[in-house]
């Protein structure tokens, strides 16, 4: 019989097992760290060292990240051909040019450029950096779940961003010229070295497919790629481009549901503080204290509940998500102005909801997607994903912003309706997807089942 994986569970790599996992996860702490550096000044920046009026800068911000929404299409491609390790490390020295080129920006040309270099490395790491994660899940010879990987991820990043902008509070507290420049250069400085230790200790080969016999264990191989029905090349490993990608309807419709879910985590940060400070007329210290304790227990158990969450089905985990953000917002929906003593409590209690289904949603909605997406165009699908969180900040804005001024509840009983019928269109969406893809199964799991007799 065919293994389907080898001998230490991946699903077939070339080039060895993996390496480095914990030097990943620090050097995404140091990735996280330089953008959150950056989080707090987006506009405030190049409004304070340049002469550029609010109205055009925002022109030119914008115009610089529609310029490179073409860029995942094309980091699918780049990641099934050379790796996704590679193009992470590409995107990590993107982005410290473009914030070496922050120091410098001094008009709208300059300016210009910098935001779309830096904006560059920005869509270069997303679409890239959950398929360098699969693939080193893929040839770990450690019995941690993809998702497990995706959970330390997550709060690898949510600690980097937590403490870059913690610094960049206390770095620019004087307001001088020149401690603005020190984030840019900083930040710079963070992405170099996640760079160099990426590029010098870590190693994920990219996974092998073995042929069209495979059993087809976690990860896609074999029957997720006969189901997107790719055609076989000479080697009897099947082709899958963006061409399939298009023809196969589960994987576009998990995407779809997914802007839904990724709407609704952009939400708390986004609307929280109008919510607060407009529509409860409450205090702007509690939007801090609400952000900052979500941001800490996503940091400490994002990887602790997705390893918890691995016997369960990702669909049903999903579905479960939803509903929890439809009770949060639904809460939030509830809450008036000018009645602190249970307002307030009930908010904090709220946003524990969204917290919990935030961790859920994490790791598992990215470990669902790659274990539908083909072995041989994991890339492509990886990077045409990351199109729902995409089209969430695209959408959100104007989505909170027209209902908010019709009336302070209307956005988030919106959002709570939103979220039921998005629990069921998961529900719905499970009896279409590939059996393999419900579960998640540690290496040892695959180990037994790709066993020779």
């Amino acid at each position: 019989m065919a293994k389907a994986a080898s001998a230490d569970g991946s699903p077939g790599r070339g080039g060895g097992a993996s390496r480095g996992g914990p030097v990943l996860i620090g050097a995404l702490v140091l990735d996280a760290v330089g953008n959150g550096l950056f989080l707090p000044l987006s506009l405030v920046y190049f409004l304070r060292l340049t002469d550029i009026p609010v109205g055009p800068l925002g022109m030119l911000i914008s115009a610089a990240n529609i310029l490179t929404l073409p860029i995942p299409v094309w980091t699918g491609l780049l990641a099934d051909r050379f790796g996704a390790l590679p193009v992470v490390v590409a995107s990590q020295v993107l982005h410290g040019l473009g914030y070496l080129a922050y120091g410098r920006a001094d008009g709208p040309v300059s300016v210009f450029l910098a935001v779309t270099l830096v904006a560059s490395g920005v869509r270069f790491f997303w679409s890239a950096v959950f398929t360098a994660i699969a693939d080193y899940a893929d040839g770990s010879r450690s019995a941690l779940t993809k998702e497990t990987w995706f959970g330390w991820a997550t709060m690898a990043r949510t600690a980097g961003f937590g403490a870059g902008g913690l610094l960049t509070g206390l770095v620019i507290a004087d307001g001088r010229a020149d401690a603005y420049r020190a984030v840019a250069y900083g930040a710079a400085g963070c992405f170099a070295v996640a760079a160099l230790v990426i590029a010098v200790f870590v190693r994920a080969p990219r996974p092998r497919h073995r042929g069209r016999g495979d059993g087809g264990g976690e990860g896609g191989t074999g029957e997720a790629e006969v189901r997107a029905g790719g055609r076989e090349d000479g080697t009897g490993a099947p082709r899958a481009g963006y061409r399939t990608m298009l023809r196969d309807g589960p994987f576009l419709a998990l995407t779809g549901v997914n802007t839904i879910f990724a709407m609704t985590t952009m939400m708390l940060a986004l609307a929280l503080p109008t919510f607060v400070e407009t529509g409860l007329r409450g205090p702007a210290g509690l939007t801090s204290a609400v952000l900052v304790g979500n941001t800490v227990l996503v940091a400490l158990l994002a990887a602790s509940v997705a390893r918890r969450l691995a016997p369960y089905r990702r669909t049903r985990v999903l579905a479960a998500a939803a509903v929890l953000w439809a009770v949060w917002s639904f809460a939030y929906s509830g809450l008036v102005p000018d009645r602190p003593s249970w307002v307030f409590p009930l908010l904090a209690a709220a946003t524990l909801l969204f917290t919990l289904a935030e961790l859920m949603h994490a790791p598992i909605s990215i470990g669902l997607a790659t274990a539908v997406s083909p072995l041989a165009a994991r890339g492509r699908y990886l990077a045409a994903y990351q199109y729902s969180f995409t089209f969430a900040g695209i959408i959100a804005p104007a989505f909170f912003t027209t209902l908010f001024e019709l009336h302070r509840s209307l956005p988030w009983a919106a959002l709570g309706a939103v979220n039921c019928l998005a629990a069921g269109a998961v529900l719905l969406l499970e009896r279409h997807l590939p059996p393999h893809a419900l579960r998640s199964r540690p290496p040892s799991d695959a180990r037994e089942i790709s066993r020779e007799p």
